[in-house]
């Protein structure tokens, strides 16, 4: 299994903070970023944004970055700071 983590707006907005999901069927970022996407419009539009920033075990990561079972995988719009 992954653990699959919302953070600030994408939690907000997708009413969900944690998903986990089956690790053969997302061996990458990209593929798994594509399942979420086919859930419906908004997840589509919301995980599509280039700015999406994407953490795989505490550690930013891309699309790209492969998958294992026992992996986590943070997603979060870019953090500003003030």
């Amino acid at each position: 299994m992954i653990k699959v983590l919302f953070f600030a707006q994408l939690r907000d907005q997708l009413g969900v903070s944690e998903l986990s999901l089956e690790s053969e069927k997302n061996p990458n970022v990209e593929v798994l970023l594509n399942n979420l996407k086919a859930k419906d419009e908004s997840w589509h539009r919301l995980l599509s944004k280039a700015t999406l920033m994407i953490a795989v075990n505490q550690t930013i990561s891309n699309k790209a970055t492969t998958l294992s079972s026992g992996d986590e995988v943070a997603l979060f719009p870019p953090v500003t700071g003030g």
